[in-house]
């Protein structure tokens, strides 16, 4: 599947883009490995606000914003007019005592105002943070709404409508805290329109408040996951953010030498859109199209929509993301012709994408414009703002990380049979917010952030060609959308619910678009469910009509309370080959090694993906 021949005679001809190529300096010690990039970081600017400032004076009139109105027309901000709203909203916030202690919370999701309220937090010097929008909108207990809420205990609280919000915030918001709302009121509680903090000019309290903040002053926090346990608040400094947008000028030039166009939907209460991309188009001076799509199918349209409309210069998404447009682009000839316009950088995140994917986008790039686009990737995290690695190096496949970014170190420390990824440099957190024990159990002794990321070289003999990823210490894992997978809760409820005829089960599969179950039945119980006598084989036993009838209903059972694609199995197989010991698939005392049963059954897993085994038994549609 992967591609790992790195010398040919016949080289792919691949558009060109300025990308570095820094050298690394590789060491040994102990059995640790240490890596670093042997450029340096360039001087940084001390807040990432320096930059609006900078562009609303060299280029007041480009456009930083382009959203969507209700009638469909792009509507644009430019940097001179968000530096002046920016500054007329920090004007106002500083009228509610807002602090790190009291932030604000922003509860909806990506828009015009949601980008104005939080630089205009950012301008005053006061953090604030984007929390996710399914705490309040899916959520039905909002118990992560309540530990957010808890955790940071908010001054303040924006939503774009206050009336999708109505519930969550009488539910979790504790009373006496002011709600600001684009649209709308909220029953009983004091409501601002979102208008007023328009009302007055930036004035010498805002000034003073900017001068104030530092590299050391807290942007925002920004919440992890919590794929195993509640999510935690990573400490966001203006350093991080702005090292990070260094890092990532240095690795692609191309951003520093034409102002950059993304077309972009990922969720500014995650890292990889909130951060990492918007803050490209932010450090370099470029415009931002906000695209109110989704790689989904209600959202994809839309997505389609803005790129037949606007050609992007860089194209940034989660594999998902990829795997849907590769789609379009291969039946439209309209969109090809816009999306390859000017495109000169592609990039994903968040999981793995498939070869397949990326071989369809080679495939459909050479046909149009007769040269491939570049994909980059790397490895990242909200703790560090979230850039470590990017794909320099000379190889190009699945599963490949590459170097370390400039001012990024990397340790290689063995953990669990694997080498874990370690991280230090200005761009990593001081920590976590309100949670001291956790904070200093995730950096070593030497200060590297311990990401519970398993990494290795791509040959060992060649440390120069850099790292691949190579899974998660721990079991859990994503999804191809960037979702994360909990695999305990999942794996408990199955057994729990499979008794008496299941003994243990595995999830599969990381950077797979769905889940699917690998299960270990009670041979003895199914070979009575069948109503099969000693003489017939386990093989017919996990066949026989009644035995599949009984694991069709318990998978549409499991699938009752499946909330998305994080929960829900779309296929089971039942394993007729006991989990062996001597592979590590079971340990002595019975339990089942997830990671070693997926690593000695990829056959029959790829095998079961592609719809190519027999033993499938799939979910019902809408179950």
């Amino acid at each position: 599947m992967e591609k790992r021949k790195v010398n040919s005679d016949i080289r792919p001809r691949y558009r060109q883009v300025s990308i570095g190529h820094p050298a690394v300096e590789v060491s040994e010690r102990k059995g640790i490995l240490h890596m670093r990039s042997l450029e340096p970081l360039a001087p940084l600017p001390e807040r990432l606000l320096d930059r609006l400032l900078h562009w609303a004076e060299v280029r007041p009139q480009q456009t930083f914003l382009a959203v969507r109105d209700s009638a469909g027309a792009w509507q644009h901000t430019s940097y001179a007019q968000m530096l002046g709203q920016v500054r007329a909203i920090a004007q106002s916030l500083l009228g509610f005592g807002l602090s790190a202690e009291r932030p604000l919370a922003i509860l909806s999701g990506n828009g015009l105002e949601h980008l104005q309220i939080a630089l205009g937090a950012m301008y005053a010097g006061i953090p604030y943070c984007p929390v996710s929008p399914a705490y309040s909108l899916l959520s039905q207990d909002y118990a992560k709404l309540r530990h957010v809420c808890d955790l940071l205990r908010p001054g303040l609280v924006f939503v774009a409508d206050s009336q999708p919000f109505q519930r969550a915030i009488e539910a979790v918001i504790p009373g006496d805290v002011p709600v600001i709302a684009v649209r709308g009121e909220v029953h009983g509680r004091h409501c601002l329109r979102f208008a007023s903090l328009l009302e007055q000019p930036g004035g010498a309290e805002a000034e003073a408040a900017f001068a104030a903040t530092g590299p050391d002053s807290i942007a925002k926090f920004l919440f992890t996951s919590g794929s195993t346990k509640l999510p935690k608040a990573v400490v966001t400094t203006q350093r991080m953010l702005c090292a990070n947008q260094q890092m990532l000028l240095q690795t692609f030039p191309v951003f520093g030498e034409e102002p950059p166009i993304l077309v972009d939907w990922l969720p500014w209460n995650h890292t990889f859109g909130g951060s990492h991309n918007l803050g490209i188009v932010l450090y370099n001076g470029g415009t931002f199209y906000l695209d109110e799509g989704k790689p989904t199918p209600q959202g994809m349209a839309e997505t389609l929509r803005n790129l037949r409309e606007i050609s992007p210069t860089a194209y940034l998404t989660v594999p998902k993301g990829w795997e849907e447009l590769v789609s379009a682009l291969e039946q439209d000839a309209a969109l090809r012709e816009t999306f390859f316009a000017r495109i000169k950088l592609f990039f994903f995140a968040a999981a793995g994408l498939s070869q397949s994917v990326w071989d369809r986008l080679d495939r459909v790039a050479e046909q149009h414009c007769g040269e491939r686009i570049r994909m980059m990737a790397g490895l990242g995290m909200t703790e560090a703002a979230p850039s470590c690695t990017f794909t320099t190096g000379p190889l190009s496949m699945a599963g490949y990380i590459g170097l370390p970014a400039p001012g990024c170190e990397v340790r290689l420390v063995p953990a669990d049979g694997k080498l874990e990824g370690r991280f230090r440099g200005p761009h990593i957190m001081p920590g976590y917010w309100r949670a001291p024990q956790q904070s200093e159990e995730v950096f070593d002794e030497e200060g590297f952030y311990c990401s519970g990321d398993a990494l290795k070289l791509a040959d060992p003999a060649d440390p120069q060609l850099g790292l691949m990823f190579d899974g998660r210490i721990a079991e859990d894992f994503k999804l191809s959308s960037g979702v994360f997978v909990s695999v305990g809760p999942l794996r408990n409820r199955a057994v729990l619910e499979g008794s008496p005829y299941v003994q243990d089960v595995v999830v599969a599969a990381p950077d797979r678009e769905c889940l699917g179950l690998l299960v270990f039945p009670r041979l003895h119980e199914c070979r009575q469910l069948a109503g099969l006598d000693a003489v017939a084989s386990d093989a017919e036993v996990l066949s026989s009509a009644g035995v599949r009838d009984w694991f069709a209903g318990w998978l549409q059972r499991l699938n009752r309370e499946a909330t998305g694609n994080a929960t829900r199995l779309e296929w089971l197989a039942l394993m007729d080959q006991a989990p062996s010991i001597d592979r590590g698939e079971i340990t002595d005392k019975g339990s089942l090694n997830q990671r070693a049963v997926l690593q000695w059954r990829a056959d029959k897993v790829e095998a079961l993906y592609r719809g190519q085994d027999d033993s499938i038994l799939r979910a019902e549609t809408g179950s």
